[in-house]
């Protein structure tokens, strides 16, 4: 089993620690909040005074971290008690330049994470990962533990554009999945209908059979409990927004995904940025 050091212990991080705990391995983990510490410590997760603390003598060392700034300044704070040989995992989601310049001359994966709270929780996360393949087989067995489906996407930085690159399209996709039901009701067809027929042809989407915008035909979707989070609409605004800055370096053309951001940002404007981003089909009816 692997001496693991955690930084990181929110909504996300904690219950994958958690997770990894439960498998075997020995964590220490540190967050700068007394809130998420005093939780992990009630949680069994042992605690560090520092994220440098938590990394020395770790031989894998993972951060589940805000954003790019909280990324950077992590690591520049731990990389002198790093060890050499240790590997290095950041699971948050930022931009692909961050997970680029951080991973330069280091043992270092970017795996960014699909699956929210509910995945964190059960271990079923799934981990799109950048870097170099010995890496990513020898931190296989710690990925293992808190997911269900790992994917090497390439080098540094593209476990992060595999990930900015799905959350823009379940975005896109969750949007006219919300305007089909939304249609549908003014048009007099019952949600259980067009359930049934989208969700046989080609209509179907995860947005749709799985996290259904709607109450009634999948039990487990946010729809049935008030659109209580699952993945809040501030995570989608964050991401979408990374997203367009990652097209506009590039050099590419998405217009569904600047419409899709404009939308979200207004939905969170209007106070459903706490709420799960399926619930933006609310406004979507409001017109």
């Amino acid at each position: 089993m692997a001496r693991i050091g955690f930084v990181g212990l929110g909504k996300m991080g904690l219950p994958m620690a958690r997770n990894l705990v439960t498998a075997g391995h020995e964590v220490l983990g540190f967050d700068i909040s007394p809130a998420a510490r005093q939780a992990a410590a009630a949680a069994g997760i042992a605690l560090a005074p520092s994220a440098a603390e938590a990394a020395r003598g770790a031989g894998f060392v993972l951060t589940m971290l805000p954003a790019g700034a909280h990324v950077r300044a992590a690591w520049a704070e731990m990389d002198a008690a790093c060890a050499p040989e240790a590997v290095r995992l950041d699971c948050s989601t930022v931009d692909v330049e961050t997970a680029r310049a951080v991973a330069q001359g280091r043992r270092m994966l970017d795996a960014p994470v699909s699956g929210g709270t509910m995945g964190a929780e059960n271990g079923t996360l799934t981990f799109m990962v950048g870097g170099a393949a010995e890496d990513v087989a020898a931190a296989r067995p710690i990925l293992e533990a808190m997911g269900r489906t790992i994917v090497h996407c390439g080098g540094p930085g593209t476990g992060q554009a595999a990930k900015l690159c799905n959350n823009m399209l379940l975005a896109i996709s969750m949007i006219g999945t919300c305007e089909a039901f939304a249609l549908a009701e003014k048009l007099g067809l019952s949600h259980a209908a067009l359930f049934e027929v989208a969700s046989r042809s080609s209509g179907q989407c995860w947005s749709l059979t799985t996290y259904c915008p709607v109450p009634g035909p999948v039990p487990g979707s946010p729809a049935n409990r008030g659109y209580a989070p699952g993945f809040a609409t501030e995570l989608m605004v964050k991401d979408l927004g990374l997203s367009q800055q990652a097209a506009g370096a590039a050099g590419a053309h998405t217009p569904l995904g600047a419409a899709a951001l404009a939308l979200y940002e207004r939905f969170a404007a209007e106070g459903g940025a706490g709420r799960d981003f399926s619930g933006i089909i609310e406004m979507l009816r409001r017109g």
